[in-house]
């Protein structure tokens, strides 16, 4: 699989890291329910079809960019910089 860094290019899946959902980047409130940080932390959905991801592109930018992709098919249908990701 190959990933587009919005920085360096196309490049390939072994240049990065995948750090989960994009929807992470959404935390609890830090004086949240102790019940609402469990789920945050160790509850993950596993959804088919279209999901927004967090991946790190530690071997080569150091970028944090999030990807739309098919986990299906493993298309990849974009990337954005975390900053610039729209929610």
């Amino acid at each position: 699989m190959r990933l587009p860094c919005p920085i360096c290019g196309e490049r390939d899946r072994r240049e990065f890291y995948y750090k989960g959902d994009a929807l992470a980047l959404d935390r609890p409130a830090g004086d949240a329910d102790g019940g609402v940080w469990d789920d945050y932390l160790h509850n993950r959905d596993n959804l088919a079809g279209v999901v927004r991801e967090l991946w790190h592109h530690a071997g080569g930018c150091g970028a944090w960019i999030v990807v739309t992709r098919d986990t299906v098919t493993h298309e990849v249908h974009g990337a954005e910089r975390v900053g610039k990701a729209k929610a």
